[in-house]
């Protein structure tokens, strides 16, 4: 296993002006002292409404994260609560790194629209040069299709064939290939959103090949199969805390190994 970039995660008490509301008054938040970064990869799991996307996007806030999408974390109107959240973090780390990047599942859609209507307003302007350049030389014409030419063709390089023609899971895949940098800190919010089962499963393989380059992941899922990558630390968000569980202990493990062998007893009472 490669070593861990960001070690741990400290929070400073609050001001009294601050702490009665939100995002320090929830209850993981008001609970929370210190996380420690075990593993290469860190899963972070709990219900919605349970705390754990609320400290990754924290995190991201506090790291100062690239994002995917085309809105900084510094000026993202929704993560305005957490900014201050994060004014609180202490982070400690064995080697700062400036690689990497935040990613959340409408982040990932957002980018792929974008990247359509860029794409497609490339394409539009290459084509007006034909009108616009009616009686005059090819030259001339060939030169003004030049940058139209080489915006369109560097997309093709990075992310072959359109990521809006792809599948959701195939553009997911691609996307974060396409923009993975060795040595990189990633955080990730519920990426199952975008995989089928087959597709979650190549994510995984995906993620074991960025580790051996020296990345670091901190995942929130809700996936039974994400969370089973094989020597990762998972941390359960409940009741208000936070606790380093194993995977069999996890409940949403267990209710779908349970609904997958026997359906018919959960869904008799429909």
């Amino acid at each position: 296993m490669s070593m861990n970039h960001l070690q741990s995660l400290l929070l400073r008490p609050f001001l009294d002006n601050d702490g009665r509301e939100f995002p320090f008054a929830v209850p993981v938040i008001r609970s929370l002292s210190e996380i420690q970064f075990k593993a290469p990869v860190t899963f972070f799991v709990g219900e919605n409404g349970s705390g754990k996307s609320t400290v990754l996007e924290a995190l991201a806030c506090a790291i100062e994260s690239i994002t995917v999408g085309s809105v900084s974390v510094k000026t993202d109107k929704s993560l305005a609560p957490v900014r201050r959240l994060a004014k609180y973090f202490k982070l400690a780390w064995t080697k700062r790194t400036r690689k990497g990047f935040f990613m959340r599942a409408e982040d990932f859609f957002g980018y792929a629209r974008s990247m359509r209507e860029t794409r497609e307003e490339l394409e539009e302007e290459y084509n007006n040069v034909e009108h616009e350049y009616k009686g005059r030389s090819k030259y001339a014409a060939d030169l003004a299709r030049l940058p139209y030419a080489g915006q369109l063709a560097a997309m093709k390089n990075r992310y072959g064939k359109d990521l809006d023609n792809f599948s959701h899971g195939e553009a997911f895949l691609t996307l974060f290939q396409a923009r993975f940098v060795p040595g990189g800190l990633y955080l990730l919010d519920e990426p199952e959103a975008a995989l089928s089962p087959s597709r979650q499963l190549s994510f995984l393989s995906a993620l074991k090949q960025m580790i051996a380059e020296e990345a670091q992941f901190i995942i929130a899922t809700h996936s039974p199969i994400i969370l089973a990558f094989p020597g990762a630390q998972i941390l359960q968000f409940h009741e208000g805390v936070i606790r380093e569980v194993k995977y069999n202990q996890l409940e949403h493990v267990n209710l779908t190994r349970d609904f997958l062998a026997h359906p018919e007893v959960f869904l008799r009472y429909l």
